[in-house]
């Protein structure tokens, strides 16, 4: 589940990418427009088993892309530090590929569900009730993770 690096000896095992991909703040959804434009947008997420879910507006640039194309691209930056000295950085990063799909009903409750889990663990009953107020007014997807890479340099 892997894509093919470059540098070998930078490459981080499966759990570890996982756990970066896991544990990362935010990552880069990387989509397609109609007419082949590029387009990255940062956003909050979770990943649920071999899924990666996020929300979204009602609708957008991302949505429209989403529509046009349902492959994308989803990268996370963990830890950095520049090496002036060196002229090099540490760090570590992960990136998945894989198709994305709209979820509704009990699923698209448990992706904001882990999304309330994961950036804010402490507020679980105020996270239920703005999850029922706001699911009319929210959109909710996931990517079936198809491959997985990280990589660092420590």
């Amino acid at each position: 589940m892997s894509h093919e690096l470059r540098r070998k000896d930078r490459a981080l095992t499966e759990p570890e990418a996982r756990q970066l991909l896991e544990q990362g703040e935010y990552g880069i959804l990387s989509t397609c427009s109609p007419d082949g434009q590029p387009y990255g947008v940062p956003l909050s997420y979770c990943v649920l088993g071999d899924d990666l879910y996020f929300h979204s507006a009602l609708e957008g640039h991302k949505l429209m892309n989403i529509t046009a194309h349902n492959r994308v691209s989803f990268c996370v930056v963990g830890a950095t530090e520049l090496l002036p000295s060196e002229f090099s950085t540490r760090y570590e990063s992960v990136i998945v590929s894989g198709r994305i799909e709209e979820v509704f009903g009990r699923e698209k409750e448990r992706a904001l569900e882990g999304l309330v889990a994961k950036y804010a663990p402490e507020f679980q009953d105020e996270g239920s009730r703005y999850i029922a107020a706001a699911g009319d007014r929210t959109r909710t997807f996931k990517v079936t993770i198809s491959t997985l890479s990280g990589k660092a340099r420590r």
